[in-house]
């Protein structure tokens, strides 16, 4: 296979490849252009008050954030979910009176199915799901950083703390939330044909659900590990332990992968263009339950839910995962 891309690709090609690279780009970008204008000494008390307001004042990414429909119908989006490409597979309708608990599985190495299906109108999921605003969320650091907050805030992210969660499912019907349920710890096994899930452990968002009486949907991608080729360390390195601070201490941590680049196809931090499909199972009805969930409820609940993750995985193995090296596993 030739390492570098040919000069003379289609515009269609070259169009999906911006479009991802605007979401791979962001972050860096963010700080770039912050630095720069902080090189403008006749802008630093408009930083100033913008750091302010961001760091002191402004509340959004705990109240939903600061959702822009005009940039989530963005056309962008759209090349973005045909650069791999990716298709969503609706199982059930979903009742726009009620709110909705979105799983996402896997966590992949950055999670682009979840960013495409629900932080963008890039597979239509208004159009599938009408009446459900989905609410993508992700760590409350990120809302830290200059511009990249504004940036994600707009395609309507929002904060995954307890509060934030608690406030969009109560804040009207149809307000919804999506949890990367594997989050940090998952992405370090994100190996491209495997599908290990770190799920065992995880009952927060299964409390949320039955304290606020939402209903669970699990959403299962498949594709998502083989975006990127993942550089798997020992646990007993020094590499993974230094991974397990990172976590410990700022919430993530950095898994060691490759991708491709822009223009070469061996290297860079663009993903694989490699199909993802991602199936958004049967809704599981939660009774709301007063007070404290007991274990046993919490238990029950969880159960249920990876039954139907199971389902899911069992139902479309042999079509989206045929070059898969090993079944889905729970391993923690």
């Amino acid at each position: 296979m030739a390492i570098f891309a040919p000069l003379m690709l289609p515009v269609e090609r070259r169009l999906q490849t911006g479009a991802v690279l605007v979401w791979i780009a962001a972050l860096g970008m963010s700080f770039i252009a912050f630095f720069y204008l902080c090189t403008i000494r006749y802008l630093w008390p408009f930083i100033i008050i913008y750091l302010l307001w961001t760091l002191m004042v402004d509340q959004a990414p705990e109240h939903g954030g600061r959702r822009s429909l005009l940039w989530r119908n963005w056309i962008g989006w759209t090349y973005f979910a045909r650069y791999f490409p990716m298709t969503l597979i609706k199982e059930g309708d979903l009742d726009p009176s009620k709110n909705y608990i979105f799983g996402y599985h896997p966590h992949g190495i950055i999670s682009l199915g979840a960013v495409c299906t629900f932080g963008t109108e890039g597979l239509g999921f208004s159009k599938n799901y009408p009446g459900i605003t989905p609410h993508l969320l992700t760590l409350q650091s990120n809302f830290q950083i200059p511009f990249y907050r504004d940036y994600i805030m707009a395609m309507g992210m929002a904060s995954v703390s307890k509060q934030s969660c608690e406030r969009i499912l109560n804040s009207g019907p149809g307000n919804s939330i999506t949890i990367v349920v594997g989050g940090a710890q998952e992405s370090l096994g994100a190996k491209p044909g495997t599908l290990d899930l770190t799920l065992k452990k995880r009952l927060g968002f299964i409390k949320l659900a039955l304290v606020n009486g939402s209903s669970l949907v699990p959403t299962l991608a498949f594709g998502e590990n083989d975006l990127y080729e993942l550089y798997s360390t020992d646990h007993t390195s020094k590499m993974y332990h230094v991974q397990q601070c990172m976590k410990n201490v700022l919430g993530w941590t950095m898994p060691m992968f490759n991708g491709r680049g822009v223009f070469n196809y061996e290297f860079g931090l663009m993903p694989r263009r490699k199909p993802v499909a991602i199936v958004i199972g049967e809704p599981i009805h939660v009774e709301k339950v007063e007070g404290s969930p007991s274990t046993e409820q919490l238990e029950a609940l969880q159960k249920k839910y990876i039954d139907a993750l199971l389902g899911i995985w069992d139902r479309y193995k042999d079509t989206y995962a045929v070059g898969r090296t090993q079944d889905l596993q729970i391993i923690e």
